[in-house]
């Protein structure tokens, strides 16, 4: 298959299984879950028709990892970024010293001002490497890099997650714990 294909197929999931399941008819299971054949069913009757082999080459090839297959095979979802309500059924782990977040320069002083906030998602994500993080802020033009104070964040009572990609997740990081690491 083709990467544009896979881009395609990619970008179309993340709408269903992280934002709009209803627009497809699905009910997103505990943990996010759905089954694959019903997935598959679903799509189709939408005229997005995808095979079997499709989806597992998408959710092989997909670089960011985004979605998952659970130890059957018989159910996917994704792993994080949702919008919709639903528990990931994550187990709170302890998180590396330091963690980093990736921003486009426009969102700098609101960051700096207020934190790392949520927003319209679960969980604010974080990466454990500043390469990625870098990628991340990417998308919206000039990247600032801020590095998250994990280990005191930890410290002080807050709960971190770290999803089947390997992206951190946490409610909210308050200013105190970040630090620009280069500025716009």
């Amino acid at each position: 298959m083709n990467e544009q294909r896979l881009i395609k197929i990619s970008k179309y999931l993340a709408k269903v299984l992280r934002h709009e399941p209803e627009r497809v008819g699905l009910t997103l299971q505990s943990g996010g879950w759905v089954h694959v054949d019903v997935l598959l069913a679903a799509l189709a009757r939408h005229n997005f028709v995808l095979s079997r082999a499709e989806l597992e080459e998408m959710v092989a090839w997909n670089p960011k990892q985004r979605f998952s297959f659970d130890e059957t095979g018989t159910r996917i979802r994704a792993n994080q970024g949702h919008s919709v309500a639903v528990d990931l059924e994550l187990e709170p782990t302890e998180p590396p010293t330091l963690l980093y977040h990736g921003t486009a320069t426009q969102n700098v002083s609101a960051i700096q001002r207020e934190g790392l906030k949520k927003m319209n998602r679960h969980h604010v994500h974080l990466s454990a490497d500043v390469e990625t993080a870098h990628r991340v802020g990417a998308r919206h033009g000039k990247p600032v890099i801020f590095a998250v104070d994990a280990a005191a964040l930890h410290a002080a009572g807050v709960c971190f997650y770290r999803s089947a990609n390997g992206v951190w997740l946490v409610e909210a990081v308050p200013p105190e714990y970040l630090s620009a690491l280069n500025q716009a």
